[in-house]
């Protein structure tokens, strides 16, 4: 319903505004209304998550069967510093491989362009420390 109206005001008052019609006023009136839609359902959604129950065991396998996950926070870290295209080195390592926790950790230490503090930053990297901080992804 939101989304239904925001698409509303979003086309009417563009429209409105250039045609000089009086209809803009009461379309105005009405923002607070998708507004509340909207609220309401974040609330719907918050109370919805609240209820699921979480498998960590199972989390905690699958995040280990796919170590591709942590490609993202190395390159983030090899970006900081100022390696030139770390998205092609991994590329260029990885391709035609399973990733896994040996690959990756022969990738780290083969590289030879960062220090070794940050080699072993890059070593401490799993997907389950990924998946739960926020670190890497900024």
């Amino acid at each position: 319903m939101a989304n239904a109206v925001f698409e509303h005001l979003g086309a009417k008052l563009p429209i409105s505004r250039l045609q000089r019609d009086l209809t803009d006023s009461t379309v105005r009136r009405n923002y607070g209304v998708p507004f509340g839609h909207t609220m309401v359902g974040f609330a719907s959604l918050k109370r919805g998550m609240g209820k699921l129950i979480l498998n960590e065991k199972q989390l905690d396998e699958d995040l280990d069967e796919n170590w591709a996950v942590v490609a993202e926070a190395i390159q983030t870290v090899l970006r900081r510093e100022k390696v030139e295209k770390p998205y092609e080195l991994l590329k260029q390592f990885t391709r035609g491989a399973v990733v896994d926790r040996k690959l990756m950790q022969e990738f780290v230490h083969q590289l030879e362009v960062v220090a070794p503090e940050v080699k072993l930053e890059l070593q401490k990297i799993t997907p389950q420390s990924f998946a739960r901080s926020s670190q890497y992804g900024q």
